[in-house]
Protein backbone atom coordinates (compact mmCIF):
# COMPACT_ATOMS: atom_id res chain seq x y z
CA UNK A 1 0.00 0.00 0.00
CA UNK A 2 1.50 3.38 -1.08
CA UNK A 3 1.68 5.50 2.06
CA UNK A 4 -0.30 8.77 0.57
CA UNK A 5 -3.10 6.72 1.61
CA UNK A 6 -4.60 4.80 4.65
CA UNK A 7 -6.72 1.56 5.61
CA UNK A 8 -9.32 2.56 8.44
CA UNK A 9 -12.42 0.62 9.91
CA UNK A 10 -14.63 2.81 8.29
CA UNK A 11 -12.86 3.20 4.72
CA UNK A 12 -9.19 4.72 4.75
CA UNK A 13 -7.42 7.80 5.16
CA UNK A 14 -6.17 10.12 2.13
CA UNK A 15 -3.15 12.89 2.48
CA UNK A 16 -3.22 15.45 0.43
CA UNK A 17 -1.26 18.59 -1.31
CA UNK A 18 -3.38 21.40 -2.42
CA UNK A 19 -2.39 23.85 -4.87
CA UNK A 20 -5.62 26.58 -4.71
CA UNK A 21 -6.16 29.28 -7.50
CA UNK A 22 -5.56 26.61 -10.10
CA UNK A 23 -5.77 27.15 -13.77
CA UNK A 24 -7.97 24.02 -14.14
CA UNK A 25 -8.67 21.06 -11.06
CA UNK A 26 -6.86 17.95 -11.32
CA UNK A 27 -5.36 15.34 -9.67
CA UNK A 28 -1.84 15.40 -10.69
CA UNK A 29 -0.70 12.05 -8.99
CA UNK A 30 1.67 10.72 -5.62
CA UNK A 31 4.53 13.25 -4.66
CA UNK A 32 7.70 12.33 -1.91
CA UNK A 33 7.97 15.39 -0.19
CA UNK A 34 11.60 15.91 1.23
CA UNK A 35 10.58 14.80 4.74
CA UNK A 36 9.91 11.10 2.92
CA UNK A 37 6.35 11.49 2.91
CA UNK A 38 4.01 11.00 0.32
CA UNK A 39 0.96 13.01 -0.72
CA UNK A 40 -1.77 12.76 -3.61
CA UNK A 41 -1.07 16.48 -5.55
CA UNK A 42 -4.25 18.34 -6.49
CA UNK A 43 -4.62 21.37 -8.08
CA UNK A 44 -8.39 23.07 -7.67
CA UNK A 45 -9.76 26.44 -9.47
CA UNK A 46 -11.33 27.85 -6.59
CA UNK A 47 -9.73 30.36 -4.33
CA UNK A 48 -8.61 29.68 -0.55
CA UNK A 49 -11.43 31.60 0.90
CA UNK A 50 -14.56 30.67 3.27
CA UNK A 51 -13.85 27.14 2.36
CA UNK A 52 -14.65 27.53 -0.95
CA UNK A 53 -11.05 25.59 -2.01
CA UNK A 54 -11.93 22.91 0.20
CA UNK A 55 -15.34 22.47 -1.54
CA UNK A 56 -13.71 22.39 -4.56
CA UNK A 57 -11.12 19.30 -3.23
CA UNK A 58 -14.04 17.63 -2.01
CA UNK A 59 -15.68 17.66 -5.24
CA UNK A 60 -12.72 16.98 -7.39
CA UNK A 61 -11.94 14.02 -5.40
CA UNK A 62 -15.86 12.37 -5.51
CA UNK A 63 -15.43 12.94 -9.12
CA UNK A 64 -12.27 11.23 -9.40
CA UNK A 65 -13.26 8.41 -7.68
CA UNK A 66 -16.60 7.98 -8.33
CA UNK A 67 -18.34 8.87 -4.70
CA UNK A 68 -20.62 10.96 -3.78
CA UNK A 69 -19.12 13.82 -1.68
CA UNK A 70 -21.05 12.81 1.45
CA UNK A 71 -18.22 9.99 2.02
CA UNK A 72 -14.98 12.75 2.46
CA UNK A 73 -14.36 14.05 5.37
CA UNK A 74 -11.85 17.02 6.33
CA UNK A 75 -9.89 15.22 9.57
CA UNK A 76 -6.76 17.94 9.33
CA UNK A 77 -5.67 20.33 7.43
CA UNK A 78 -8.73 22.77 6.71
CA UNK A 79 -6.73 25.84 6.33
CA UNK A 80 -3.29 24.32 4.91
CA UNK A 81 -2.46 23.10 1.92
CA UNK A 82 -1.81 19.72 3.41
CA UNK A 83 -4.90 18.02 4.16
CA UNK A 84 -5.75 15.08 6.08
CA UNK A 85 -9.75 13.33 4.31
CA UNK A 86 -11.08 10.42 5.61
CA UNK A 87 -13.43 8.70 2.89
CA UNK A 88 -16.11 6.23 4.04
CA UNK A 89 -17.00 2.82 2.44
CA UNK A 90 -15.53 -0.63 1.58
CA UNK A 91 -11.68 -0.09 2.24
CA UNK A 92 -11.01 -2.84 -0.28
CA UNK A 93 -13.11 -1.08 -3.27
CA UNK A 94 -11.76 2.33 -1.81
CA UNK A 95 -8.38 0.96 -2.00
CA UNK A 96 -8.65 -0.53 -5.92
CA UNK A 97 -9.99 3.16 -6.80
CA UNK A 98 -7.26 5.44 -5.00
CA UNK A 99 -4.52 3.22 -6.83
CA UNK A 100 -5.74 4.05 -9.76
CA UNK A 101 -5.27 7.81 -9.04
CA UNK A 102 -1.41 7.37 -7.75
Amino acid sequence: MADWFRSTDQGLTLFLRVTPNAPRDAVEGVETRDDGTAALRLRVKAVPDKGKANAAVIALLARALGLPKSHFAFIAGETSRMKTVAVTGDTDDLTARVVALG
